[in-house]
């Protein structure tokens, strides 16, 4: 194999073609290597929801730049990608959380993210299938959902389109020093980007990521049965801890009327299969709130493991003892909604650039040995 790209990067999952993407349309010469097949790994098992979050200045920037971008692209995707600003309703199941929708909304409005207020009835207005318990929520109309899986091909296929090489089957073994070691060769590139998810460690030691489990489910088509995406407050609590199982209600509408159920965390775990205790909890929670759910016919059944850090940021930008090692792993449950920000500043690391909002709080060093600061 001989390979001339200026960078290499390694995983061919929604991060890594977003990479790729952004660094060909600057007129980078780009190869790429995954050991499976495009979108595959954590991509493949997401749920694509667009989202802007606000568990710190540093997720809400990073959540709410991407979200821009995935817009401005909007009018490109084919319709395999399956985006639709559907918007996204937090759900409040009683007057604590209620403080906290109305925490959220001014939080969102002073930084420029269009929200509504909604009291029971106009929630129960807005998706007459929840509950009749609930106390009401919060509606952000501008996140929208997607196809995870399609949307990293047609990210990809622009890139090849541009230019870029893409290598699948291939396992990269080692990687460094502007160095990628192959089964039987190897290659060598200016920079080297790992974007490989929770398998990042196995590739660059010392890095600060663990896998977390989680589970989905999808039902037969139900046209009409939900209208946006719906998550219970008490999910952030479930993606606050670090160290319990949970779960969360967490519910996305598919173009094709069917229903994506999640979500479960799970740590410490690395099979693969399902687990009937965890995906029982799960979709307990998911009847308390979406009762219709209980007669729904379901069809698969799935898991995936999330690529999280401690301080829940994932880590773009170079390794501090080598500047050709370029990071982009870590996003856990956001790496679809952060992909094309992540690719954004990726390349303006690489170019020199500026970028649009400070890099500073993703940089990989921050979670690595104090004699790297």
């Amino acid at each position: 194999m001989s390979l001339t790209a200026e960078v290499a990067i390694v995983g061919g999952g929604i991060v890594g073609a977003a990479c790729a993407c952004e660094l060909v349309n600057q007129r980078v010469s780009v190869a790429v290597f995954e050991r499976g097949f495009i979108g595959g790994g954590a991509t493949a098992a997401g749920m694509g929801h667009i989202v802007v979050m606000d568990d710190s200045e540093a997720q809400f920037a990073l959540t709410r730049y991407s979200q821009t971008l995935w817009d401005d692209l909007e009018s490109e995707l084919p319709p395999s990608v399956e985006f639709e600003r559907c918007g996204t309703i937090w759900v409040a199941a009683d007057e604590e959380e209620m403080a906290e929708v109305r925490r959220k909304h001014t939080y969102y409005g002073e930084r420029g993210v269009a929200s509504e207020i909604l009291d029971a009835e106009e929630l129960h207005q807005a998706e007459p299938n929840l509950s009749g318990s609930l106390r009401g929520g919060l509606r952000v109309p501008g996140d929208s959902v997607l196809y995870p899986p399609c949307a990293a091909a047609h990210l990809l296929s622009r890139a090849r389109q541009s230019g870029a090489k893409v290598h699948l089957g291939v396992a990269v073994e080692q990687i460094g020093r502007g160095a990628l070691r192959l089964a039987s060769e190897t290659v060598s590139a200016g920079f080297i980007i790992n974007a490989t998810g929770h398998g990042a460690p196995h590739l660059t030691a010392g890095i600060s990521i663990k896998p977390r489990k989680g589970h989905l489910v999808i039902t037969d088509r139900y046209p009409g049965m939900i209208r946006h995406q719906l998550v219970e407050l008490g999910y952030l609590k479930s993606a606050h801890s670090l160290t319990r199982d949970s779960v969360a209600f967490n519910v996305q509408p598919r173009k094709t009327g069917q229903v994506l159920i999640g979500s479960s965390r799970q740590y410490n775990r690395d099979d693969p299969g399902v687990d009937v205790k965890i995906l029982s909890r799960m979709l307990e929670r998911a009847f308390d709130y979406l009762p219709a759910l209980r007669s729904a016919s379901t069809i698969r059944t799935w898991t995936g493991f999330r690529a999280a850090t401690p301080d829940k940021l994932p880590l773009i930008g170079p390794h501090p003892d080598d500047p050709s090692l370029i990071l982009a792993a870590g996003h856990e449950g956001l790496g679809i909604t952060t992909s094309l920000a992540t690719g954004r500043l990726v390349a303006d690391q690489i170019l020199g650039r500026r970028s649009e909002i400070p890099i500073e709080p993703y940089l990989p060093w921050r979670l690595m040995s104090d004699t790297h600061a």
